[in-house]
């Protein structure tokens, strides 16, 4: 939402100044309107190649096509969606303080919007549950997420966001009258949800899946602290080169473990202000500005940012893709057969 009247520092500046019913355009000085563009524009920037290069590592490379890296894919065209298809217009709305681009793509955008936030949860909630069987049941793991499950996976990710963001936005969404009378302008783009839709939202689309995958890593890292605890045990015994293989794959997996959980740990700390802040509005008639509101979204869409970060600085094997990427090597005709680790053969 983003709702503001104030009036400019000189005279009084409209969003569509030939519209009697136009909103009032905040003005702000040259030199922060500039600083905000640049701002802005670098995370955008960050978000659309840092996912395509998740894109292109994981689609390229036949090292890591597997049922977990699939899961990291589909999250990461969810971000380069989020840079590509909603930053740019958020940002000029943010900046300029309005819509300018007509009602019927606003409520297109607010239906994105929702959907990307929703499947990158659902992404999130999958992945927790992947890396539960893989930590905690390994013997079994590759019989049960097998590709055809992470297809499922997958259809459920983005077909359920779909349905229920352009049900909502469309069909589902409703609002006080006298409110939307009282303070809708030409030049304003936001979603009004009654007290019963919101909660159904918040709760269904962010808290449920925040504690499935809370709970799920708390299991996760108990079990492998168990099995941490048990192969020191018996550092002091005579292993043999399958037991060695077998503590390398642990290891791996636990990091894999640790790396996807601070994913999920960025996440919510990225989205649960912004969550809380429509809660205590839309509940308990606490005031948020307009500006904590855009604060608040940009923080949140800073995350599709961080997942690219985060994979470069703990996986080997994003930053070796990056460099085999970079240099031009991947136009080679064995690229895609690249030994992306090493370490491991």
């Amino acid at each position: 939402m983003n709702i503001s009247y104030s009036q400019g520092l000189d005279e009084v500046q409209y969003c569509f100044p030939s519209i009697a019913s136009s909103c009032i355009k905040s003005s702000r000085l040259t030199g922060v309107t500039v600083v905000l563009y640049i701002l802005m524009v670098g995370l955008i920037i960050i978000v659309v190649c840092g996912n395509l290069v998740v894109i292109i590592s994981v689609s390229h490379f036949r090292q890591l096509h597997s049922p977990t890296n699939f899961l990291t894919l589909s999250l990461a065209i969810t971000d380069f969606f989020v840079g590509l298809l909603i930053l740019p217009f958020n940002m000029t709305r943010s900046i300029e303080t309005c819509w300018y681009f007509g009602n019927t793509f606003c409520k297109i955008h607010s239906v994105f919007d929702m959907v990307f936030t929703t499947v990158s949860m659902l992404h999130l909630c999958f992945i927790a549950i992947d890396r539960y069987y893989a930590i905690c049941d390994p013997l079994h793991y590759s019989s049960k997420i097998t590709f055809p499950v992470t297809a499922i996976f997958l259809s459920l990710c983005w077909t359920v966001p779909t349905c229920l963001g352009f049900g909502v936005v469309f069909t589902g969404q409703k609002g006080d009258d006298n409110f939307l009378a009282s303070t809708y302008c030409e030049g304003l783009c936001f979603v009004v949800l009654d007290k019963l839709w919101a909660l159904i939202i918040t709760v269904s689309t962010f808290f449920l899946p925040a504690a499935l995958m809370i709970s799920i890593y708390i299991k996760i890292f108990t079990v492998a602290r168990n099995h941490s605890a048990v192969i020191n045990g018996l550092a002091g015994t005579i292993t043999t080169p399958k037991q060695k293989h077998s503590k390398g794959s642990q290891k791996v997996e636990r990091k894999a473990a640790k790396t996807l959980g601070l994913i999920t740990g960025v996440f919510l700390f990225c989205w649960l202000p912004l969550t809380i802040a429509l809660l205590l509005e839309r509940y308990f008639s606490v005031s948020v500005s307009s500006e904590i509101y855009e604060s608040l979204g940009w923080l949140a869409y800073f995350n599709s940012a961080c997942n690219p970060v985060i994979y470069g600085f703990f996986y080997p094997w994003f930053r070796r893709a990056f460099k085999v990427i970079l240099s031009g090597r991947i136009f080679t005709g064995a690229s895609s057969c690249s030994n992306l680790f090493p370490e491991n053969h």
